[in-house]
């Protein structure tokens, strides 16, 4: 059976949507995954499944989640094969920090209003000074921030209202560190 990878949004952060990974293990088991392993605390669970259909997945996980953890995350299922791809498509591979490069996965490809928002948001950051990048391929949004996420002006204007990774988007960020060793998981 092939393996994929369930990345899970806003989980443990903040003190927030608190998750213990053995309960998310247990609830994705639970569904007939098998191999079903987790990485640090923030949602990230690699495991296998028959299932293609990649949005029912990830539905059926929302829900169990939900049911089992009285938590309500999005979640975005890749195949590992398509994380590869993403790890391969890097438009930054120069970036030598693995937390200055980030990863915003979601399930679905962004849209033409969203692309233009991005690159609207690009310019906003850059005439405040920031040196922060933004490329999508596919359905991956990609940030170099030099500063760090956590002092990025792109950040915020991406979280706005309407923006690619706005708290009612189904986006969710990763750093390099964390997609490199999600894909080692993946080649076993």
């Amino acid at each position: 059976m092939p393996t994929h990878v369930a990345l899970l949004r806003g989980i443990n952060v903040g003190g927030h949507n608190k998750m213990a990974m053995a309960g998310l293990r247990t609830v994705v088991a639970s569904l007939g995954h098998t191999d079903v392993a987790t990485y640090i605390q923030s949602g990230n669970v690699v495991f296998t499944t028959g299932d293609q259909d990649l949005n029912s997945v990830a539905g059926a996980m929302e829900r169990a989640i939900a049911d089992a953890l009285a938590v309500q995350p999005r979640v975005v299922v890749l195949t590992c094969d398509a994380l590869a791809q993403v790890v391969a498509a890097n438009p930054y591979p120069h970036e030598a920090s693995p937390k200055s490069l980030h990863a915003v996965f979601r399930m679905e490809e962004l849209g033409a209003d969203e692309v233009d928002g991005i690159a609207s948001a690009v310019e906003r950051a850059r005439a405040k000074g920031s040196s922060d990048e933004a490329t999508v391929v596919g359905s991956t949004l990609y940030l170099r921030t030099p500063d760090g996420l956590g002092r990025s002006v792109l950040a915020v204007e991406l979280s706005r209202a309407g923006g690619a990774i706005n708290a009612r988007s189904s986006a969710t960020v990763r750093n390099w560190a964390t997609v490199s060793r999600l894909l080692a998981m993946c080649k076993g």
